[in-house]
């Protein structure tokens, strides 16, 4: 984006937004400068992902009530900028006594507190913290103006609800330095302090957080080999002649980037190879290379073969079970990368540089794409091995004639779970990341499903599952709606992994008995079409709900509870989470 030309994002912009059908999400950002170019900018971003956004501005230095005023729109961006707490406080506060200031720093907190009270229910704040160097980055000596965003920041640190992100503007500013960020003759006559480019890379730089927010995060990235996990061509050069350490000159680029790959793989990214390569010349390597950091055990899969690149990349895509705009391809070859972004256009390819020493700052640049918030749960730990654990399943599978019998050799175990709150990370991952098998597609954040926790009139049931080759972790989550007689299923969705294995039913077995236990004799539910979940448009009808209103993107249901018979599935064992 920072290439292109202010007219050429509003006109993409307008494309994407008149392309775009998928739900609606909104944006809103706060400030008490200036910062309309945001708009567009911001929209574009997150439209060019397929993300069908609006972004709202709130009015003009009114961020308090802005806050309230927008309580529907569940992720902010805030610009609170200190030299405007008043008029020209950047040069004032230099002659303001310690008595003047310390009632500022009082007042500037006292609404930081009534942000943090109005806003800690949100899926997301991203805000700025304060920043004087705009204005002081040519001073030898600090004054005033940065002890006061000095100790403003402490207080940012030590009371902002775990929802609020914080962002250091430094980090934008090594991207455009201030010269070309800040424009005074526009923050002089409109308080409109900061330049289209520097909105270009803010944007860039906070849109992983919104992004992982709403479920865009990528989720495998897939090497070549020949000059991209190591220097040098395996067919040509031999294993003795390639390099990947760094005691070589050349080598140390490539033993970074994969230091770099398996830090993603310890967060829970898939490492996959697609590579044009003879597969045992590249299984001596992984198995035998003194210098590979990378081994078969960080793998989830390999395509290495003669086979196009293209019709591999399909290919790992189907069997990790996840869309194709969920990978990341890096290749060094000119040819490669262009066939496969005009087939691929949904796979995020990136090209090594013909500067070797640019190759690690580019893989730097986009270990954001990867983002999936602060937490980490168990299946991110372990990724790699429940992946490899399916690859077992697969070969099982090929030795039965039929599902049923394939299913009963499983020795399928579920774990039911009512408000679990040590799984608030996994069930927020699987809500901001599930596609497939995801009725409404509803994206929740670890501060929501905490608060739906805490909500007398929701409940938010999870599911573990094991079999006999291992355990899936949590794969599946409801979250129900209580009111009066009639509940309502808000969100009902599973993991990939257990696609196939009729373990929805089990659930939903248990989900009836839950609402029945409780006195409800009603459930409510609604299917919200998206690009992914096709598959799981009829799963209500199979069900036994009735159709109470239809239309080309959503599907209202509704079925007594009284009446439900449960699913016989006696090869899957049922056990209580809480009694073992």
């Amino acid at each position: 984006m920072k290439n292109l030309k202010y007219m050429e994002i509003l006109q993409k912009n307008k494309s994407f937004r008149d392309a775009l059908s998928a739900a609606q999400v909104s944006v809103a950002v706060f400030s008490n400068i200036t910062v309309h170019y945001i708009s567009d900018i911001l929209e574009y971003a997150l439209r060019s992902n397929n993300v069908n956004v609006q972004v709202v501005l709130g009015d003009y230095d009114n961020i308090l009530q802005d806050s309230e005023k927008y309580k529907h729109i569940n992720h902010i961006v805030v610009f609170w900028e200190a030299a405007n707490f008043i008029e020209g406080l950047q040069y004032k506060i230099e002659l303001m006594s310690a008595s003047d200031i310390n009632s500022l720093l009082d007042k500037v907190k006292a609404e930081l507190d009534f942000i943090f009270l109005t806003l800690t229910n949100k899926s997301l704040v991203v805000f700025n913290r304060f920043y004087s160097r705009v204005f002081t980055h040519n001073h030898l000596r600090r004054g005033n103006f940065d002890m006061i965003c000095q100790e403003l920041n402490a207080y940012l640190e030590k009371k902002a609800p775990r929802n609020f992100q914080l962002v250091d503007l430094d980090n934008v500013f090594i991207k455009c330095p201030i010269d070309n960020a800040i424009d005074f003759r526009y923050f002089y006559s409109s308080k409109a302090l900061y330049t289209i480019n520097f909105f270009k890379i803010y944007v860039e730089y906070i849109k992983p957080l919104l992004l992982s927010m709403l479920g865009r995060s990528k989720k495998a990235i897939i090497f070549d080999c020949d000059n991209t996990l190591w220097h040098g061509v395996l067919g040509e050069d031999g294993i003795n002649g390639i390099e990947m350490i760094a005691d070589t000159k050349k080598g140390v680029i490539y033993e970074e980037i994969q230091h770099y790959a398996l830090a993603l793989n310890r967060q829970g990214v898939l490492i996959g190879l697609c590579s044009k390569n003879n597969f045992q010349d590249v299984e001596e390597v992984f198995s035998n290379h003194p210098g590979m950091k990378i081994k078969n055990e960080h793998i989830s899969v390999k395509k290495v073969n003669w086979q196009d690149k293209v019709t591999n990349l399909i290919e790992i895509a189907k069997e990790l079970n996840i869309g194709m705009d969920s990978l990341v391809f890096i290749d060094d070859s000119d040819f490669e990368i262009n066939l496969v972004r005009q087939q691929l256009p949904e796979v995020t390819v990136l090209q090594v540089p013909k500067v070797q020493g640019e190759y690690p700052g580019v893989f730097r640049d986009n270990m954001s794409l990867f983002y999936i918030g602060t937490s980490q749960s168990e299946e991110d730990l372990c990724r790699t091995k429940l992946y490899k654990d399916e690859e077992a399943r697969s070969v099982h599978r090929n030795k039965f004639n039929n599902l049923e019998d394939y299913l009963r050799s499983l020795g399928l175990q579920i774990k039911i779970f009512f408000n679990k709150k040590e799984e608030i990370s996994r069930i927020s991952q699987l809500a901001q990341k599930t596609n497939q098998f995801n009725l409404t597609t509803k994206r929740y954040s670890e501060i929501d499903i905490a608060n739906y926790m805490d909500d007398e009139k929701i409940d938010v049931i999870s599911l573990s599952a094991k079999d006999r080759f291992g355990e899936y972790g949590i794969v599946g989550v409801c979250i129900v709606k209580l009111n009066n007689k009639c509940a309502n299923i808000d969100t009902l969705l599973m993991s990939c992994r257990v696609i196939g294995r009729n373990i929805e039913f089990a659930f939903f077995n248990i989900i009836m008995a839950f609402l029945s236990k409780k006195g409800f004799d009603r459930v409510k539910s609604k299917y919200i079409k998206t690009q992914k979940n096709e598959q799981v448009k009829k799963l209500y009808d199979r069900l036994g709900f009735n159709v109470e209103s239809y239309s080309d993107s959503e599907i209202s249901y509704c079925r007594n509870i009284n009446d439900f018979v449960p699913f016989y599935l006696d090869y899957i064992e049922v056990n209580d989470g809480k009694k073992t």
